[in-house]
């Protein structure tokens, strides 16, 4: 039986691939792609962005290689990010309210 940490990596390879398998290459998310999974699989942190530019923006930011579309490398990039960005969060609650580890 899988752990839940194998879980969340075969999660994360499934909505990479749900979304990528849309405009022909299967292995990389053009702007649209990522824009319907952002959309899709991260609705609160879209909603949280004010900025209408905000996929443009992250789009520009995992595209590494500068060639249009995202890999699943990069976008486990976007992943990590907002993980680290979560934990930080979580860290911060614990403390506010006194919650021991």
């Amino acid at each position: 039986m899988p752990s839940d940490l194998e879980k969340a990596m075969e999660s994360m390879i499934m909505v990479f691939h749900k979304y990528a398998s849309k405009d022909g290459n299967r292995d990389t998310l053009s702007r649209r792609e990522l824009k319907d999974l952002m959309e899709n699989e991260l609705a609160g942190f879209l909603k949280s962005q004010k900025d209408p530019a905000t996929v443009d923006r992250i789009m520009r930011d995992l595209d590494t290689n500068g060639d249009g579309q995202v890999s699943f490398e990069e976008f486990v990039s976007l992943v990590v990010g907002l993980s680290i960005a979560c934990e930080q969060c979580y860290k911060a609650h614990l403390l506010k309210t006194g919650a021991r580890k």
